[in-house]
């Protein structure tokens, strides 16, 4: 057995290894980042009249206002921040273009001011955000213009960044009737299409608008949203499918063909070529205020999904190649760097570093918190470990085990399209539930009135059970039945997307404290094992040290973060997988949060050690516990899509993409679970740790409608 000495070194060599992948993983992306300090990086903040913007500049050197550079915006989809434009911001800005990585209203650092009427926030930052950052970069002395005062600077952006960047477009059109000159040049709009910037001015207006420009668009086959044929154009079995989530060609599509300057029903356009399309007139109320223009249009059709444009080589060759070709003969002398070739990308060694540092990050946990444990008042949360001291489990009982794994790991993923968005399905459940609470209650009635044939323990225990599985099936049916009036879009839970994830995590965490209630009463508590022997200690001194150490662990991993991002420029990300600062607004809304997903988290860390500790392979037996069901759900969901064309759930586009990132997290939340509660012979410790860190995490990373009223 290891001694308290051998186990305080081995905490400290732990400490020290994520240290070092930490610094490593920020010098590095730093490196990378300035394109090896050839680039200065700035963090810049700038008021509008609808808010604040914030942004990353990136500046290469030598330019400024007496070498004045063509300027690219570029900005995040729905969800996103501006730390995920790392490949348009480093290629560009090592090739001497001066770029803008924007923070939309909304997102990020930056903030809408007005007041939001709940159900009206997707009419703000994507509407405004691109023209707002345009109007604020023409006025800079470091933007290039000709002598008519025409601005060199090009407009991009991925998803509802890129609707944000057709908008742009036309409100600068609109704009120049009046001004007489033009704020963008060009755009390159990514996994986005022109149907929710139809919302805004009629799809031919957002095509006369585009006039003399280039335009080009970024549409994947495999994109997740966008790009679908029109219902006039889908064969019949095309109609059968409901949902998106399908392969797509956009320039054989009518809307595509439109975009490249093509009859809607003519002969199908051919990606990667640039076309001379006729713009076609301007008109206000009917009357031409601005004759037609031609202009250049391309579409670019990647082998790719949605989030995929965000980490691909391929895309960023497109967009290096796009932007080469569209300010052709307006660069400076001084650009010595432009015509690298679009192979030519370092972006990526940047998000290893990234991945370096955030592995990091996430070993710091453990071994902070296990030296913050041998600290007289944090160490109050730990106790010795109780055994499970339950007798030979029989084959019947075995097969019992493994069925409330497989039901525990399953039915989250089974339902996770009901649970996410809330769908009739859960009227079912919730009926389903209901009966079970009918059964729990039969139980302790039976147990109540057959105490003669039963031994006393297992008559107490099948009456508490009972009790216990009628009171938790009850409330599961009810957050089932009501499931539209939880974590609603409001005020107080102000962030869509973490609501969804949220009320999921409401009702995982209820069936897991349903399954293992059932479990240790009905099998568990009659041989012998107790609360405290699964590491339930309702013991208040035991509650508030874990609390405070949990509290205090993620506070130095944070810090650590701001300090090394202070000295780096870099926060720890790999793809859409990300740790990074936060504002006040952040901390108030992710305490909202907490006691939500502490609903998941608990259980979770519950079961998990409850089902794991002296197995072999434990910790692989945790996190498939966690993730196994969702990874599959993720398998089937994307291996139909690229084996046939068409998603297993066609209609599952975003919460799919969630995944993403909500797979790992709860990978790494569940090896915390257990490495945690092995260290204090108590679950409330783990389950503090993931509540805070993940619910930040996710709370810092998403769109956040601060103002929603």
């Amino acid at each position: 057995m290891e001694t308290k000495k051998s186990l305080m070194k081995r905490s400290e060599g732990w400490l020290a290894l994520a240290l070092v992948l930490i610094l490593l993983g920020s010098f590095l992306g730093g490196l990378f980042n300035t394109s090896f300090y050839q680039t200065k990086v700035t963090e810049i903040e700038f008021e509008t009249e609808r808010g604040t913007l914030n942004g990353l500049l990136y500046m290469p050197k030598g330019a400024g206002a007496d070498d004045p550079r063509p300027v690219i915006i570029t900005t995040h989809g729905y969800l996103n921040t501006k730390e995920m434009q790392d490949a348009p911001a480093i290629e560009m800005s090592r090739r001497g273009y001066i770029v803008l990585a924007l923070d939309m209203y909304d997102h990020g650092d930056s903030r809408w001011a007005a007041d939001i009427p709940t159900g009206g926030q997707f009419s703000t930052f994507w509407v405004y955000s691109q023209f707002d950052a345009a109007a604020y970069i023409y006025e800079q002395p470091y933007t290039l213009k000709d002598e008519a005062g025409n601005a060199y600077a090009a407009v991009s952006g991925h998803s509802m960044g890129g609707f944000s960047s057709y908008v742009a477009v036309y409100m600068d059109e609109m704009r120049s009737l009046q001004a007489g000159n033009r704020l963008i040049f060009a755009a390159l709009p990514a996994g986005a299409d022109l149907s929710y910037a139809a919302a805004i001015a009629p799809m031919d207006q957002l095509l006369a608008s585009f006039g003399s420009r280039t335009m080009g668009v970024v549409a994947a086959h495999y994109d997740e949203f966008f790009f679908n044929k029109s219902a006039d154009e889908k064969s019949d079995a095309e109609k059968q499918v409901a949902g998106t989530v399908v392969y797509k060609d956009y320039p054989a599509t009518a809307q595509g063909k439109m975009f490249l300057g093509l009859p809607a029903d003519g002969a199908a356009g051919v990606a990667d070529t640039y076309y001379s399309a006729e713009a076609g007139a301007v008109t206000i109320d009917g009357n031409v205020v601005r004759e037609a223009e031609t202009g250049e249009r391309v579409i670019f059709t990647p082998t790719e999904t949605h989030p995929w444009n965000h980490f691909s080589t391929t895309s960023t060759a497109y967009m290096i190649d796009f932007y080469a070709h569209a300010f052709s003969g307006v660069l400076p002398a001084s650009m010595t760097n432009a015509g690298l070739a679009s192979s030519n990308q370092i972006w990526l060694y940047k998000e290893l570093a990234g991945l370096i540092a955030l592995i990091g990050f996430f070993l710091l946990i453990v071994p902070v918190v296990s030296l913050l444990l041998r600290l007289p008042f944090f160490k109050k949360a730990v106790h010795a470990r109780e055994n499970l001291a339950v007798s030979k489990d029989t084959a019947g009982q075995k097969a019992l085990y493994w069925l409330g794994i497989a039901a525990g790991t399953l039915i989250p993923a089974i339902f996770f399209p009901a649970f996410m968005d809330k769908t009739s399905t859960l009227k079912i459940l919730g009926i389903i539930a209901a009966v079970i609470a009918a059964l729990g209650i039969a139980a302790a009635v039976y147990a109540g009135v057959s105490k003669k044939k039963l031994d006393e323990l297992k008559a107490s225990s099948w009456l508490r059970g009972g009790i216990w599985v009628a009171v938790l099936a009850c409330a599961t049916s009810l957050l089932l039945f009501f499931a539209s009036s939880i974590v609603k879009l409001g005020a107080l839970f102000n962030e869509p997307t973490v609501n969804q994830i949220a009320y999921w995590a409401i009702i995982s965490g209820f069936l897991t404290a349903l399954i293992s209630v059932g479990i240790y009463y009905f099998n568990r508590r009659p041989k012998g094992a107790t609360f405290e022997s699964y590491g339930i200690r309702p013991n208040a001194l035991t509650i508030v040290s874990s609390l405070f150490t949990a509290l205090v662990g993620v506070a130095i991993a944070y810090a650590i973060l701001f300090l090394t991002q202070f000295i780096f420029g870099v926060d720890y990300r790999v793809w859409v997988l990300a740790v990074r600062t936060f504002k006040s607004e952040h901390v108030i809304t992710a305490l909202r949060y907490a006691p939500l997903f502490f609903l998941y988290y608990f259980p979770n860390t519950v079961a998990i050690n409850a089902n794991t500790r002296g197995r072999k392979a434990g910790y692989l037996l945790a996190v498939i516990m966690n993730i196994g069901g969702l990874a599959l759900w993720m398998a089937g969901q994307y291996g139909m899509l690229f084996a046939k064309g068409t998603a297993m759930v066609p209609n599952q586009a975003l919460n799919g993409i969630l995944l993403v990132a909500l797979i790992p997290c709860l990978a790494i939340a569940a090896v915390f679970a257990r490495k945690v509660t092995e260290k204090t012979g108590s679950v409330w410790l783990g389950a503090f740790l993931n509540t805070i860190l993940f619910t930040l995490i996710s709370c810092a990373n998403t769109a956040m409608f601060w103002n929603l009223v």
